[in-house]
């Protein structure tokens, strides 16, 4: 229910959103009080009486309980809202497994085909490192690429991309902080969006060259390169013969052209950063209803931030295909509680200063805003941070819920497109994957639009349905994954936005 100036989400809701600033003593329709204090947009406000210890309901659903008695009228935030302990137990699974109508309407983007079989959105050279000591030199050797010219020569790619990092080594080489570093590594040295890679470490590190490539067809095109620092003879060598590598792996590279290919060959790694009270209504679901839509035409859509479903979960593994797919998310979770708790922290800690400046509260609240970004279809599959997507559908990975670290593990398991979601208006971008972001208000719209790609709080100030924007979002992701370029991409970004999770003590 929509009045002037709030909406209410659902019949049963006791709050309600303010949709514009709303001062002390405003009458609104149905409430049965005037405000008892100014209410800024995105914030909720009481529509009935709510008494102290008793479930604060929005979405239809519980975000905390109340921590005084609240009266109609007044604001609803973290003075007088607080979140009890959240229990894991008694979760269906499968039982809303309903699979989405299939649409067979044979549209194609223009992408790149790789030897393996997976299709690409960009055509970058990546320069990627084992180790944090390894990072100053690649970052020599593109700059030197880049001041030579090298690409002029091979119009085909897009550029040259140094991958570096602040981790391996001072770490087990056993341990699943480990691991999580190997899968991120091996997934970008293997991305469709890259046309080759060149491999840089310094030689002694725990993340050894050896290991990463031993064994394994890391890429069936043949277009990776490898080397260390010391035995190439320090700096200046390694940047030599790191030119001399780039000019082979660029002529493999430039041998690839953009062609049609089904948008079921698109991957897209869904994450929402800088919430506020509008995420959960407008941005959110039109991705969701834009997932979905990709899902039936065959795509892949990527869930993740574990700790950002909090308190939603039981909306995923009502959802999953399996059984055993449903115990598989709550694994991950109960993880994440224990991680949390023997680190210091806690799970409701997650919403972030922003968060509750743009009318967030509990991560209750936030989660089930942000399980909005995966539509309705079936949860097929949830993987570990950075392991390969290998299945079609909606599927989750486990990731933290800082954002760049997300990402970086959604790009690892394949995400050939990034879609962003945001409130307060975070900036980013994720070479080699494009980023499309979508501002969730218009008034951070207007301000923001040089970094925005998509208003979506038209759906508030305008009237768009959330069909209609989901629909339009698709269309938007098309033609990205066919080249065209994001406000982030437009700008540069992606240079410092690669952040493995790093898990475990640093020694």
């Amino acid at each position: 229910m929509t009045g002037s100036g709030f909406i209410k989400l659902r019949g049963d809701d006791n709050v309600i959103i303010a949709l514009r600033a709303l001062p002390s003593g405003t009458l609104l329709d149905g409430v049965p009080a005037s405000l008892s204090a100014p209410v800024h947009p995105g914030h909720k406000i009481a529509c009935e009486p709510i008494p102290a210890g008793e479930n604060v309901i929005r979405y239809g659903q519980i975000i905390g309980q109340a921590k005084s008695a609240i009266q109609p009228g007044d604001h609803v935030h973290s003075h007088n809202l607080g979140m009890e302990g959240h229990s894991l137990q008694d979760h269906e699974f499968a039982s809303q497994n309903r699979p989405l109508a299939p649409i067979d309407a044979g549209r194609t983007f223009q992408g790149y085909k790789r030897a393996d079989g997976r299709t690409g959105t960009r055509n970058y050279i990546g320069i990627l490192t084992s180790v944090n000591c390894s990072g100053s030199v690649a970052q020599f050797i593109a700059e030197a690429a880049e001041k030579n010219g090298l690409l002029d020569r091979f119009p085909n790619v897009d550029g040259v991309v140094p991958i570096v990092h602040g981790t391996g080594c001072g770490m087990s080489g056993e341990n699943e902080g480990y691991a999580a570093l190997f899968r991120t590594l091996s997934g970008y040295a293997q991305h469709p969006n890259f046309g080759g890679i060149l491999l840089i470490g310094l030689g002694c590190e725990v993340m050894q060259i050896s290991d990463l490539v031993g064994g394994r067809p890391i890429r069936s095109d043949g277009a990776l390169r490898y080397m260390t620092i010391q035995q190439q003879g320090g700096t200046r060598r390694t940047i030599e013969k790191g030119l001399e590598e780039l000019e082979g792996i660029a002529r493999l590279a430039d041998s690839v052209s953009r062609s049609p290919a089904p948008i079921s060959e698109i991957t897209v790694g869904m994450q929402c950063g800088g919430s506020d009270g509008y995420s959960g209504i407008t941005a959110n679901p039109a991705l969701g209803y834009a997932s979905d839509l990709l899902v039936r035409h065959g795509g892949t859509t990527i869930l993740s931030e574990t700790p950002e479903i909090y308190g939603a979960e039981h909306l995923l593994t009502s959802r999953a295909e399996t059984t055993g797919v449903g115990e598989k998310l709550l694994e991950r979770v109960r993880w994440w509680e224990d991680y949390a708790a023997r680190n210091g922290g806690e799970m409701d800690n997650n919403p972030s200063p922003g968060n509750k400046r743009g009318g967030l509260t509990t991560i209750l609240e936030k989660s089930l805003g942000a399980v909005a970004k995966g539509g309705t279809a079936p949860l097929s599959g949830v993987y570990e941070f950075a392991e390969q997507v290998d299945r079609k559908g909606f599927v989750f990975m486990d990731s933290p819920g800082f954002d760049p670290c997300s990402v970086t593990g959604q790009v690892a398991s394949g995400a050939n497109i990034v879609v962003f979601t945001t409130g307060r208006g975070s900036v980013s971008g994720y070479k080699p994957t494009p980023c499309i972001k979508l501002a969730t208000n218009s008034e951070m719209y207007g301000r923001m639009s040089e970094d925005m790609d998509l208003n979506c709080g038209d759906i508030v100030t305008d009237g768009v349905s959330i069909e209609e924007k989901g629909e339009e979002l698709l269309e938007l992701m098309i033609r990205v994954a066919s080249g065209e370029h994001t406000k982030s991409e437009q700008l540069g970004f992606g240079g410092v936005e690669f952040v493995p999770w790093q898990i475990g003590a640093v020694m």
